[in-house]
C-alpha cells in the first residue's frame, strides 16, 4: 500500500497544474492552466518555458524532443476558500488545438485546430504510441446551457494527419496506451467511468470500434481525469471528488486507491531512478507533489 506521508512538495503557488512530464535531468515540466503556461520545475523553482495562452492541457514529449500541448481554450476561473477551480467556457476562449513547443527557445506552433474542418473544443490529453503517432482527447467546453459533444483523436506528429476515431464520449479525459500497445485507455470524466479499446495497430481500432469495455470500478462518488500506466499494465487514474489516484487492473481485479491531500489530484507521471518515483499534481492546491511508488512505470516512448 502507498503511503500518502511520504509526498515531498516539489512546487506550490502553481496556476492549477496538470500534465507532468518527468525529464531525466530531474526537472518536472507542467501546464499552468490558468496561468497559460508550460512550465519547468526544478529545484524548487519554476521556470517558464513558453507563454501558451488559452488552457494548456496535457503535455507529452514527441519523436522530435519537443513538447506537445492539448490547449483547451481557456476557463473561467473560481477562487473559492484559496482553491482554485475551473468553470465554463470564458469570454475569451481562444479556440482548442494541438501546439509543439521548441524547449531550448520557448517557440510555439500551432499543429492542429481543426479535423477536417470541425474545430477542436477542448483537447485535454496525450500519448505517443512508438510510431511516432499520438492519441488525444478532446473534453469539450461547458456553458450555461449546453456542452460540447468530443470524442478521441488520433495524429501524426508532423501536422499532416489528424482523425476522430471514438465518437461520441461524455468528456473523454485521461489517455493511455497498454504495454504492448495493444490497448488504449480512455478516462471518460462525466461518466465516472475508463474504458478500454483494442488497437490493431498504430492509430487502429480493431472492428466495433475496438470492442469497448468498462474497466471495473470502485464504489463511492469521484469522477476520473489523467492517467498513467505502470510497467505491469495497471492504469493509474487520477481521481477528483475524493481525491487520489485509483489503480485499474486490466484483467477485471478490484481497482486500489491511493488517497491525496486534494480532491481535484488531476494527474501522474512516472520517473526517477527505475521509473519509481511518482509526480501528481494537486491542482486546486497548486502543488506539484512526488512519492515512492511500489510499481515501476511504463518508459514513455521518446522520453524513458
Amino acid at each position: 500500500m502507498q503511503q500518502t506521508d511520504q509526498l515531498t512538495v516539489l512546487a506550490q503557488d502553481l496556476k492549477f497544474p496538470e500534465g507532468p512530464i518527468a525529464l531525466d535531468d530531474g526537472s518536472v515540466i507542467v501546464v499552468e492552466i490558468a496561468r497559460g503556461t508550460l512550465s519547468r520545475v526544478a529545484d524548487g523553482q519554476v521556470e517558464v518555458i513558453a507563454q501558451l495562452g488559452g488552457g494548456p492541457n496535457g503535455a507529452a514529449i514527441g519523436p522530435d524532443g519537443k513538447c506537445y500541448v492539448c490547449n483547451n481554450g481557456g476557463f473561467k476561473w473560481i477562487e473559492r476558500n484559496g482553491r482554485l477551480y475551473p468553470g465554463e467556457e470564458p469570454t475569451n476562449y481562444s479556440g482548442g488545438r494541438i501546439e509543439r513547443v521548441d524547449l531550448a527557445t520557448g517557440i510555439i506552433e500551432i499543429l492542429y485546430a481543426d479535423c477536417n474542418g470541425q474545430p477542436l473544443r477542448g483537447p485535454n490529453d496525450i500519448v505517443f504510441d512508438r510510431s511516432g503517432g499520438f492519441w488525444f482527447t478532446d473534453h469539450g467546453k461547458t456553458r450555461a446551457r449546453e456542452r460540447d459533444r468530443t470524442g478521441v483523436f488520433y495524429a501524426s506528429n508532423d501536422g499532416s494527419s489528424i482523425n476522430e476515431m471514438i465518437f461520441p464520449m461524455e468528456g473523454p479525459n485521461g489517455v493511455g496506451l497498454s504495454p504492448t500497445e495493444d490497448e488504449l485507455y480512455v478516462a471518460e470524466t462525466l461518466s465516472g467511468r475508463v474504458w478500454a479499446f483494442e488497437l490493431s495497430g498504430p492509430g487502429q481500432l480493431t472492428q466495433g470500434r475496438g470492442n469497448p469495455r468498462v474497466l471495473t470500478d470502485r464504489p463511492g462518488n469521484h469522477l476520473y481525469d489523467s492517467l498513467a500506466v505502470d510497467a505491469h499494465g495497471g492504469i493509474c487514474v487520477a481521481t477528483l471528488i475524493d481525491g487520489g489516484i485509483t489503480i485499474f487492473d486490466r484483467d477485471g481485479a478490484a481497482p486500489k486507491f491511493v488517497p491525496m491531500p486534494d480532491r481535484l489530484t488531476t494527474n501522474i507521471c512516472f520517473g526517477g531512478e527505475q521509473l519509481q518515483t511518482a509526480f501528481v499534481t494537486l491542482s486546486s492546491t497548486g502543488q506539484l507533489v512526488s512519492m515512492p511508488w511500489a510499481t515501476p512505470g511504463l518508459p514513455l516512448n521518446f522520453l524513458n
